[in-house]
């Protein structure tokens, strides 16, 4: 969304909601992200802002792209999905002059927020009541994604019933609204579920919303079944560069597939306008669109300044836009990653030195 749709008290709520929920995200990928997923998830980032360059077609004169909410909250878990499509958003009103500067917390709010909470409940319900299975995570997935879409349309219509600048009927607004983003989820739906799919087929382990597929392993002691305790979640130090090696294939496959997307597909795009845009020129609520504050800049509108050639330019933007975005988000997810780590490092060393004290007082009351 633009700047300009909305007014300058409901942008500010919405900027304080975003906000509230980052942090929330920061404090809740510590608890989502280990040694094998944290490097994916700027992986993840990466993906969702080459997949939403390629809008596709979904009515007459309408397009439409990935949110990717859904996608992140499934693959990497919901805290973490926020702060995905979070730095997706910061890197394309930034760079790509693409989203309004004062409408980012209502973009993040919209896009990462909404999408991300309600696709992993309806998810988690939905594996919760199915049979257990890839199938059902896939189909899950699906679901997930295909409502999420138009509730983050239907919370952009209260958003404007709330603080919209033009006078234009609410009720005709959610219809149009909802009815188109129905349509859009429905791709949405698609390429979640075929991106999640395939990523449980490789590495289902990699899969946050995959978890409850691993089946607990059970010995018999004494005649009786016995279930082995997990594995600590915070692998030794010496087995670290085991775990990175053993994702590194499914990351490079990514990263090449999203800048293929980037700097190569993305040029046969659907030229139409999106869903939002759509209602936005039908129902008069683009008269108050403000031009974006980076409009001249070299990336702006996605293509490099000065170059000619519209599929060079657009192909480059695309590249520059997946690694500034892969490298912004493994480095966001990396810091959360190390506090984690030292966090937990800390918990030990207390416990230790408490354990150590509390010896120290037997030995002393067995020596008295």
């Amino acid at each position: 969304m633009p700047d300009g749709f909305l007014n300058a008290p409901t942008s500010a709520v919405a900027g304080v909601v975003a906000a509230g929920a980052i942090a929330v995200g920061l404090r809740g990928a510590r608890r989502e992200l280990d040694e094998r997923t944290a490097p994916l998830a700027g992986l993840v980032a990466a993906f969702v802002f080459a997949a939403q360059m390629i809008n596709f077609p979904v009515a007459a004169g309408t397009s439409g792209h990935l949110l990717g909410g859904a996608l992140a909250a499934i693959l990497v878990g919901p805290c973490t999905g926020i702060l995905c499509i979070s730095v997706v958003l910061l890197v394309q009103g930034l760079l790509f002059a693409d989203g309004g500067l004062t409408a980012l917390g209502v973009n993040i709010t919209l896009m990462a927020v909404v999408t991300a909470v309600v696709a992993y409940a309806v998810f988690r319900g939905l594996v919760k009541l199915l049979p257990r299975g890839r199938r059902t995570v896939t189909a899950a997935s699906f679901v997930a994604a295909l409502v999420s879409v138009p509730a983050s349309a239907l919370a952009f219509t209260l958003l404007y019933a709330a603080g919209g600048t033009t006078d234009v009927a609410i009720g005709k607004v959610a219809t149009a609204m909802v009815g188109v983003h129905v349509l859009i989820g429905i791709g949405e739906a698609v390429i979640t579920a075929l991106t999640v799919g395939a990523v449980i087929a490789v590495r289902p382990d990699l899969v946050h919303g995959a978890r409850d597929l691993r089946q607990p392993l059970r010995l018999r002691v004494n005649g009786e079944l016995v279930d082995v305790p997990d594995a600590p979640k915070d692998p030794e130090p010496e087995s670290a560069p085991a775990t990175a090696r053993s994702h590194r294939p499914l990351w490079i496959t990514g990263l090449i597939t999203s800048l293929v997307l980037a700097g190569f597909v993305s040029f046969y795009a659907s030229a139409d306008p999106d869903g939002l845009e759509r209602v936005a020129q039908d129902h008069g609520i683009d008269k108050t669109e403000k031009e974006h504050a980076y409009a001249d800049s070299p990336l702006a509108d996605y293509g490099v300044k000065d170059v000619a050639n519209e599929r060079l330019s657009g192909g480059l933007a695309g590249v520059i836009g997946v690694g500034v975005t892969v490298a912004a988000g493994s480095g966001v997810f990396w810091v959360v990653r190390r506090r984690r780590t030292a966090a937990a490092g800390s918990g030990g060393s207390a416990e230790s030195t408490g354990s150590a004290a509390s010896s120290s007082s037997s030995s002393g009351s067995r020596t008295v």
